[in-house]
């Protein structure tokens, strides 16, 4: 039996040529952004579950101004900094593939409940996206703006890529997400009590749906049923806006 290999000897060329960037690197300085970043965002998740998990003192809250700070010290230009760290960049496309076994592990759920789960994802997917872009519409910004706070509810691999895709700003679009998600964890808990929301499932769609990866990390400190059903919002809402969105847009 002979096996034709140029199927794999091209997708190997393939994901060689992705990583082509790091070959132009220092790899001293390469090295030194992603371990001080590593660093950075390991201590910052210690101090978050020192503190309780306090939603204002999230990970990503913390190791951004950590590094912020570290760069306007240091002078250091965010572009170089942003090219020592490309690796961690190219490290998106893998992970928003992987949101396909969280979602996989969810398929009985969606089997089950059907439109019951559906219906909530879509609606909240669409609502929050659709107030974010009219309240920056009404204040005459460009629309490059406009085009990237569309993206705001969902996760930051699949937000950079539907940015770009539609005219919006891929590295704008990752701030937006990351505040939305800080924002949508800290207050969310708190709407839910205020609307005496008991069902850990409606709990997990609105903050998973909403306030993607960080709202999926306080839906699991909730419970693990909560924590499921974010990461059934996440994905579901991830896929359907990163779908939706070219075809209105591009």
């Amino acid at each position: 039996m002979i096996i034709n290999t140029d199927p794999i000897i091209f997708a190997l060329q393939r994901i060689a040529a992705q990583f082509s960037p790091l070959w132009t690197q220092d790899f001293v300085f390469m090295f030194a952004c992603i371990f001080v970043t590593l660093g950075i965002y390991l201590f910052s998740r210690k101090i978050h579950f020192w503190l309780n998990q306090t939603p204002l003192l999230h990970p990503l809250t913390v190791s951004t101004l950590i590094i912020g700070l570290g760069l306007y010290s240091t002078q250091i230009d965010v572009v170089e900094f942003k090219h020592g760290i490309t690796l961690f960049e190219l490290l998106l496309g893998p992970a928003t593939v992987a949101l396909a076994v969280p979602l996989y592990n969810q398929l009985p759920v969606l089997r089950q409940l059907g439109l019951k789960v559906l219906a909530p994802i879509i609606i909240g997917g669409s609502i929050a996206p659709s107030l974010a872009w009219l309240s920056v519409y009404f204040l005459d910004t460009p629309l490059q703006l406009q085009m990237t706070m569309l993206v705001k509810s969902i996760t930051t691999p699949l937000a950079m890529g539907t940015a770009d895709l539609i005219g919006g700003t891929p590295e704008l679009a990752a701030v937006i997400v990351i505040l939305t998600g800080i924002v949508g964890a800290t207050f969310g808990p708190w709407l839910i009590m205020l609307t005496k929301t008991d069902s850990e499932y409606a709990q997990g769609l609105a903050l998973g749906s909403v306030a993607h990866v960080v709202g999926t990390s306080k839906a699991l400190s909730i419970s693990e049923t909560c924590g499921a059903f974010a990461t059934l919002g996440l994905c579901l809402n991830g896929i359907f806006t990163a779908v939706l969105l070219p075809i209105l847009f591009a």
